[in-house]
């Protein structure tokens, strides 16, 4: 889904008259493989990180512009669900122009999303600048940043996804802990205009995804085949008056003035060759570009709506609906704890340690300690998945219970730990739908997550405005996520029914 011709991590002989060839890239599994890691995990900092930081604004939004709870939530919800919502769309892009200028304009349209926010006059404004332009610029970033990873990795690929995906429990400790002391020292206004300037650091992030390059055996320093150049002829050199002057000595002066005649005649037929030449190679680079746009819209397109669509597996599309109440039980603490803090007056507990830096924190353990349980060969990954799901959701039925510091805090602590299943969703999505539609599958997915992570605070929040009560919103949200574990349910019993039949056949057989 996601493949350009600059990204491939094979090279295939260009000689159409040769057998094509397989050559594993030496840059797989190692060398420059590792900066992309650094180069994704800094992208989640800097994305995910800031995105579960947004409570800290969300509680000054709501100070300045004197609007519900319900409304301005939409803010945070829009930028966290377009990040993930565009996801399946930002592939076209990246098929046409690759994943490292996807990732640098990307940098750009999230940096401008941050400052033009800064002059925000009220909540409708931050919509536009904050959730649709910031949103769209993350998800720009976003994507690339997994993409990469996968192409420079295959042995050691769920290693160096789980390693650069830690980047979201680091970067929600760091930025909170940022955006709270630059609202604090020069106001929010002034910390999203410096926030914007950090976000300029996706760029560079981007830089970093050097595409995979041809192998260079034979070949010249970008991988192209070398240009044989033209042996000099009399005229040519004579123009610059050297041959002229190795010819002096030998034939006397007589001989310049011949050359010196021959010389413009020489310049115009080459430069008319190097129009020519040049003009072949921009139809040439247009003709390409053409095609790639096409084959990726008709690849796009045929594992999305085609005959073989993803939605055709009845277990997949079950899977579909538990990403779409999923996320949004996640979300909703982030964006609502620093007011449900405030509420219960223990803010200044909270700022010796934010309940959102513990999720954030104990979110990375939770994330390796699942794998490893995961990879162990008598534990099932959909057994590990679902008593994840089954302890996140009792932490949000428990966490309107808490009134204390240290209550929140158990809770929080069991929602990062349980949430670290985020790390299993793709071998899951693998298990269903097998590798060879794994990409298209994964951004189904992804796109369900935005949907959820978009309504889910806006609804908490009009919950709020109606009962004047956090709890109602919680109670609510959790009863939706097990709906979500109902459909997850679905693939075991598929199976079980499954088994059953291949036992009761076995025994007719007999």
């Amino acid at each position: 889904m996601y493949t350009s011709h600059e990204d491939i991590g094979y090279d295939f002989e260009d000689d159409p008259k040769d057998k094509k060839t397989l050559k594993p890239h030496p840059n797989i599994d190692g060398g420059w493989a590792w900066m992309m890691v650094l180069s994704s995990f800094f992208v989640h900092i800097l994305i995910m990180g800031s995105q579960m930081a947004l409570g800290v604004l969300n509680v000054e939004w709501l100070e300045e512009f004197h609007q519900s709870r319900g409304l301005t939530a939409w803010v945070s919800s829009l930028s966290m669900g377009i990040t993930l919502i565009v996801g399946p769309f930002i592939g076209l892009f990246i098929n046409t122009c690759g994943c490292r200028r996807t990732a640098i304009i990307g940098g750009l349209v999230n940096s401008l999303g941050w400052v033009l926010s800064a002059y925000a006059a009220n909540v409708h404004y931050l919509f536009i600048t904050f959730g649709v332009t910031a949103g769209l610029g993350s998800g720009m970033a976003y994507l690339p940043a997994v993409v990469m990873v996968g192409r420079y990795f295959q042995k050691r690929r769920a290693l160096a996804q789980g390693l650069s995906t830690t980047g979201t429990g680091f970067g929600t400790f760091l930025m909170t802990v940022l955006l709270k002391y630059l609202c604090e020292e020069y106001g929010w206004r002034n910390a999203m205009f410096i926030q914007g300037a950090v976000s300029l650091n996706l760029c560079v992030c981007g830089a970093l995804m050097r595409p995979l390059s041809p192998a260079k055996d034979a070949k010249g320093p970008a991988g192209r085949d070398p240009q044989v150049l033209p042996a000099p002829s009399t005229e040519s050199v004579g123009s610059s008056g050297q041959l002229g002057r190795a010819d002096g000595k030998e034939g006397g002066p007589g001989h310049e003035e011949p050359l010196g005649d021959l010389a413009a005649p020489a310049c115009q037929e080459e430069a008319g060759r190097r129009r020519d030449a040049w003009a072949f190679r921009v139809l040439k680079t247009l003709s390409q570009l053409s095609m790639r746009v096409r084959k990726g819209f008709q690849d796009w397109y045929s594992g999305y709506f085609g005959a073989a669509s993803l939605f055709t597996n009845r277990v997949f599309v079950a899977f579909i609906f538990w990403a779409l109440f999923a996320y949004s039980s996640f979300v909703i603490p982030f964006i609502h704890l620093p007011e449900i803090v405030h509420l219960y007056n223990l803010s200044e507990q909270n700022d010796v340690f934010p309940l959102t830096s513990i999720i954030a924190i104990v979110h990375i353990f939770g994330k390796v300690i699942l794998g490893i349980v995961a990879d162990l060969p008598c534990i099932s990954v959909w057994n590990v998945f679902l008593m994840a799901n089954f302890t996140l959701v009792l932490s949000i039925f428990l966490l309107p219970l808490m009134h204390t510091y240290a209550g929140l805090a158990v809770i929080c602590a069991l929602i990062g730990f349980s949430s670290g299943y985020f790390s299993l969703m793709p071998v899951v999505t693998e298990d269903l739908v097998g590798i060879e539609h794994l990409a298209n599958a994964y951004g189904i997915i992804i796109c369900a997550n935005g949907i959820s992570a978009l309504l889910g605070p806006p609804f908490a929040g009009w919950i709020f405005d109606i009962t004047q009560k956090y709890d109602f919103s919680f109670y609510i949200c959790g009863l939706l996520y097990l709906v979500g574990i109902l459909f997850l349910l679905v693939q075991p019993c598929v199976q079980m029914i499954e088994q059953s039949r291949k036992t009761s056949m076995a025994g007719a057989h007999v």
